[in-house]
């Protein structure tokens, strides 16, 4: 309890303080509990629109149609305000999912057309209009959330704040999985007497969270006032004083990818997201073929995930709360950098030793309990002694492309290891020695990171000023 006071309530803070964590907390919750129903209904409804065979022409088109929404991306960065990005992102996508919902009812375009096409053109905008919410809702409310958050708070707050939207994640999974389950009548309305329905409903309440969030950052600006959303204070009076002398730096759409290229700092972060998203590819290409042998209808296979989603939900809640607040107080931010891949590495030899049906499951939970409960909020804490273009242009690239990459890469490696050789001893020969290479990369990348942020915040520096 004392944790969750020393969190939450933040002993010795104000209430403005207060205040403000407590509206992140909330806004964050309601992303996080939208992005859980919108991650799993994603693949489910296109492969039952247009079909299976397609999808993984759908996920390299999707790479090419990202990069004029990038560039959109950083143009309204230089023009919109931090919070009024974040709305932006957030009405936009609830709009459009808004539309969905009614779209998905249709008897022609929609689900209850059961002939999968490629010709179906609602399907694949679909399914590209979902690709970017990861990119363009989470992403960009992370990078608010880095630039309106000082060092001190991100270590006391974060960890809560990731907590508290993992309750938001448990409840929509949860009821996303008892929906798809269950046939059950609710004050005598039949809430999920077709799958079409259940998947409406679940879409909408996928919009209708998103357009709750601007209402709380709008509560958020009016009650709490500005010296409290100044974030690392040194980047604060950078970007005063080239606003009031008009100094302004001039960077353009692709400054981003510069950025990404050109600093070291910004591409170990991307090398954070690669060791993770090539992992999670590898174990979830077997997670899939697990699930889907086991499920008799589309909303079965889609209840599986779910049900899935809550457990590393429901774990990364209880990690977040006296897990990660426990290693943020006790240690240096990079011991808890290097404890990540340490703790990965024990999963790893876990499913290597132990390998079946289970083991895989298992591992793919664990992974992504330890990445959202303390991967994330560490990968994220990071860029809060960055400039702006590094917490929103890089950022944005590396959670687009970078990701994209990533899994791309995961992918090529398990087809690879597919065709290569049939002869399970074999197979497991080549998992071990990706898994190793990998998980010392991570090690090393950690390391180099965890220093070159301590260094920035000892001396009051700014990572990328320069």
């Amino acid at each position: 309890m004392d944790l969750f006071l020393g969190g939450m309530f933040m002993s010795g803070y104000n209430r403005y303080q207060k205040l403000k964590f407590l509206f992140l907390t909330i806004s964050f919750a309601f992303v996080i509990g939208s992005y859980t129903i919108a991650k799993e209904l994603k693949d489910s409804i296109f492969v039952n629109i247009v079909g299976q065979e397609y999808l993984p022409t759908a996920k390299l088109l999707v790479i090419f149609l990202l990069i004029p929404a990038a560039l959109g991306y950083s143009y309204l960065v230089d023009i919109f305000r931090r919070y009024q990005l974040v709305t932006f992102y957030c009405c936009f996508f609830g709009i459009i999912l808004t539309i969905f919902t009614i779209l998905l009812g249709h008897s022609t375009i929609g689900l209850y057309n059961v002939n999968p096409s490629s010709d179906r053109l609602f399907g694949w905008i679909f399914y590209f209009i979902l690709e970017g919410y990861s990119p363009f809702v989470v992403s960009v409310f992370w990078a608010f959330l880095n630039s309106v958050s000082s060092p001190e708070d991100a270590k006391n707050s974060y960890p809560v704040i990731v907590a508290g939207s993992k309750i938001g994640g448990i409840l929509t999974a949860l009821l996303a999985w008892y929906m798809l389950s269950n046939c059950t009548i609710f004050n005598g309305f039949s809430l999920c007497n077709h799958d079409v329905v259940a998947h409406q409903v679940l879409m909408g309440i996928v919009a209708g969270m998103l357009l709750c969030v601007p209402i709380f950052l709008k509560l958020l600006i009016r009650y709490v006032p500005g010296q409290y959303l100044h974030g690392y204070e040194a980047v604060y009076q950078l970007e005063k004083k080239q606003q009031w002398e008009e100094k302004s730096p001039k960077t353009s759409m692709l400054s981003g990818i510069k950025l990404l290229i050109e600093s070291r700092y910004i591409l170990g972060i991307f090398g954070l997201v690669f060791f993770y998203e090539t992992l999670n590819v590898v174990l979830n290409f077997q997670r899939i073929g697990l699930l889907k042998q086991a499920s008799t209808s589309m909303a079965n296979l889609t209840a599986s995930m779910f049900w899935q989603r809550f457990l590393m939900h429901l774990g990364g809640m209880f990690i977040s709360f006296f897990g990660t607040q426990w290693l943020f107080n006790r240690f240096r931010i990079g011991y808890c950098l290097m404890a990540v891949p340490l703790f990965i590495s024990l999963l790893l030899l876990f499913f290597v030793m132990t390998y079946s049906a289970d083991t895989i499951l298992y591992v793919f939970i664990g992974l992504g309990t330890i990445n959202y409960s303390l991967s994330s909020p560490l990968r994220e804490l990071l860029y809060i002694p960055a400039t702006k273009d590094m917490k929103f242009k890089a950022k944005a690239w590396i959670d687009t492309f970078g990701t994209k990459f990533s899994k791309g890469f995961g992918s090529l490696f398990a087809n690879v290891v597919a065709i290569v050789t049939t002869n399970v001893r074999f197979a497991s020969m080549m998992y071990v020695g990706f898994f190793s290479s990998l998980m010392f990369l991570w090690f090393v990348a950690s390391w180099l990171l965890g220093k070159k942020y301590e260094k920035a915040i000892k001396n009051n520096e700014i990572i990328g000023a320069e």
